[in-house]
């Protein structure tokens, strides 16, 4: 049986008053509004708040700026600016001009902001003071105390939703929608249902933002500042009411919120609440939850930080590189001295395809070259640490079997020869090309930099002769020149003897591997 636990006498409080007698509202001499009608709302943790019938508003009011608020129980909040004097008075007045129930008192009604007005003459009228009580419980209890000690959101997310019914809230579905900083998705969404052992975390792409589904959707409503929404679903004909509605209704809820949860960098995530209980939300409810949006919005963004900042890593210096530095090694000179194989993998005629392409084809072309070449050195156990320019520098760390690392990186480098061949051939990238060196040795894996700007990349001779191998393979035609310590994990290595590299000071015995898709080069 759903009840509401939370006791009237010490929850979330709204109440509204009329006022007797004339009530005026003063901005120095000017007089902004003066009513027999006027209204007072005394709400939990704030002042008494004075409204104005707008029939009896003195000044004019111009047209609805685009500033909006939410209230659970009061509704969305349009706001107006007062020009006075020549002097404009930002969104200085409010009006909900479809109150939700607990507050249609005030419907048609004007608030003023403190900063509009001097002076409000009360006449015989005299205020109360708010007794807010102690609005404390399982669920502040919990967010003070226990849920700091949750490390996913998938976790959070479902403590909250049961805190939430221990607290006496009727809710048969919690959603929590996040957005991220990520190259590929556009957040998460988090979805609690009851009866349900595990939450649903849905990851959408970018596409979201064009999907019918979610261009209809109370998410999308609120994510992009137009305030919250309160919806009962137990009305026989709902107003404003979205195509979700209609299938949380088809399982039994009564009452639906979707609210903001703001960000400290300004983005808006949503939380939505469904009710199952006949009498949907109580005003205690909704505003408990309302008091603690801050406080949830907070945990979700510390989750989210941490989401990001691994991803963030991973996109521009590698997965195991975004771990070290994530893991504290942050300082300049932090690393290790390893020996890998390096792999150098540069676009052939780069120049020439960007004059004949143009710039936004040619950039496409270089995405996808990126994309073949980074997925095959992941498949093969390497990690690429940088794109330059139109090149790809990755790494093949030795761990405990060197002749592993160096057959994973000779076996990537032809396998990029391969597949590139394959695509030139089917005719859907018919101008990229290669030219790959790889080098094996001791390197400095770590920060390199100034204080300021860092690097975390590999430093040595290897790195050197592998970048100066693959340009000594354009002028011979040979896709793939390797080092002779690469030579011994070949399967086909043509020798090419002591070879000067540019800035080498020794000749460097090296060898150019045969591929499946070897033809005359247009170097």
């Amino acid at each position: 049986m759903n009840v509401h636990a939370t006791p009237q006498s010490t929850g979330y409080r709204i109440s509204v008053e009329s006022l007797n007698g004339s009530v005026a509202v003063y901005r120095g001499d000017v007089l902004l509004a003066k009513s027999d009608n006027a209204k007072v709302m005394y709400e939990t943790r704030l002042s008494p708040t004075i409204y104005i019938p707008r029939e009896d508003v003195c000044v004019d009011l111009g047209e609805e700026t685009e500033l909006q608020t939410f209230c659970p129980f009061k509704g969305t909040a349009t706001y107006h600016d007062v020009v006075l004097n020549g002097q404009r008075l930002q969104n200085s007045v409010w009006a909900y001009e479809e109150a939700l129930p607990e507050s249609k008192a005030i419907q048609g009604h004007i608030g003023f902001l403190s900063s509009a007005y001097d002076r409000i003459d009360l006449g015989e009228n005299r205020l109360r003071e708010p007794d807010d009580g102690n609005i404390s419980g399982p669920l502040i209890d919990w967010l003070m105390r226990g849920a700091s000690e949750l490390t996913t959101s998938e976790d959070f997310t479902k403590a909250l939703a049961e805190k939430m019914l221990e607290h006496g809230i009727a809710i048969q579905r919690l959603s929590i929608l996040v957005w991220s900083l990520h190259p590929l998705i556009a957040g998460k969404h988090y979805i609690w249902e009851k009866g349900e052992a595990e939450i649903s975390t849905n990851v959408p792409t970018y596409e979201i933002h064009d999907h019918p589904a979610y261009i209809n959707s109370p998410l999308r409503h609120v994510s992009n500042g137009l305030g919250g929404v309160r919806q009962r679903l137990n009305d026989d004909n709902p107003h404003n009411s979205f195509p979700i509605m209609e299938d949380l209704r088809a399982k039994g809820a009564t009452d639906y919120v979707a609210m903001p949860l703001p960000f400290s960098d300004g983005r808006t995530n949503v939380l939505t609440l469904t009710c199952d209980h006949p009498d949907g939300f109580t005003t205690e409810n909704l505003g408990l939850v309302f008091e603690c949006s801050s406080v949830i919005a907070r945990f979700y963004e510390v989750f989210m930080q941490r989401e990001n900042a691994q991803v963030l890593l991973e996109t521009y210096v590698g997965k195991r590189s975004g771990a070290r530095v994530l893991g504290g090694e942050i300082r300049r000179g932090d690393g290790d001295e390893i020996d890998a194989a390096i792999m150098f993998c540069d676009l052939r005629n780069s120049t020439i395809l960007e004059e004949r392409l143009g710039r936004t084809d040619y950039i496409v072309l270089l995405n996808d070259f990126f994309d073949t070449v980074s997925d095959i050195v992941h498949d093969n156990g390497g990690e690429v640490l940088k794109f330059i320019g139109d090149a790809v520098l990755a790494v093949f760390p030795e761990g405990d079997d060197a002749m592993t690392a160096r057959s994973n990186a000779q076996r990537t480098a032809v396998e990029i020869v391969e597949k590139l061949g394959d695509l030139r051939q089917e005719g859907s990238d018919l101008h990229c090309d290669c030219s790959i060196g790889v080098a094996y040795g001791r390197v400095t894996y770590g920060n390199v930099g100034s204080r300021e700007r860092l690097d975390f990349t590999v430093i040595g001779q290897a790195a050197n002769i592998a970048a100066r191998l693959g340009e000594y393979g354009k002028t011979v035609d040979h896709r793939i020149v390797v080092s002779a310590d690469i030579a011994p994990a070949c399967a086909d290595a043509v020798p090419l003897g002591d070879i000067q590299l540019h800035n080498v000071s020794q000749p460097v015995p090296s060898y150019a591997l045969r591929t499946s898709a070897d033809v005359v080069l247009n170097s």
